[in-house]
């Protein structure tokens, strides 16, 4: 059984994959996890690389609004299954490693991504100790990453 922060892991290695489907990161992330997965052999390896082509294909036919959003989260459960089954097989020190790499190509996939914008209009609402109270549109940016 793995630890929670090995679980931790592999859920934002299967959001970083979903993440990543479509991008320009794509690439990067799908030869990543596949060469984690085939261990220096070409045909695993191979194998790997169809998997997350049919995963983005998936992505890509999925409708837009709340079918999308099942695709997707069936998809990050799926690797994550995969990616814990993979770290649990592993020894020790192989575990480690494959941590490491599987960590680097999660940032990668997080740094592709653009900052957020959601955009919300407070008229007439209502502050309250930080609440807003009312209904409307607001906007807020994520500068963090800048």
């Amino acid at each position: 059984m793995l630890a929670e922060g090995l679980i931790a892991v592999a859920a934002a290695g299967g959001g970083a994959i979903v993440q990543a489907a479509g991008t320009d990161a794509w690439n990067g992330i799908r030869s990543g996890i596949a060469r984690l997965f085939g261990r220096g052999e070409s045909t695993r390896e191979q194998v790997e690389l169809e998997r997350l082509d049919q995963t983005q294909a998936v992505l890509e036919a999925a409708e837009e609004g709340e079918e999308a959003q099942r695709v997707q989260i069936a998809q990050v459960a799926r690797w994550q299954t995969r990616l814990e089954t993979l770290l649990e097989e592993l020894p020790e020190e192989e575990q480690r490693l494959v941590l490491s790499e599987l960590e680097s190509l999660v940032a990668q996939a997080e740094a592709a991504q653009p900052a957020g914008t959601v955009h919300n209009d407070f008229s007439r609402a209502t502050f309250t100790n930080s609440q807003v109270l009312g209904s409307g549109t607001m906007t807020v940016t994520n500068n963090y990453d800048k």
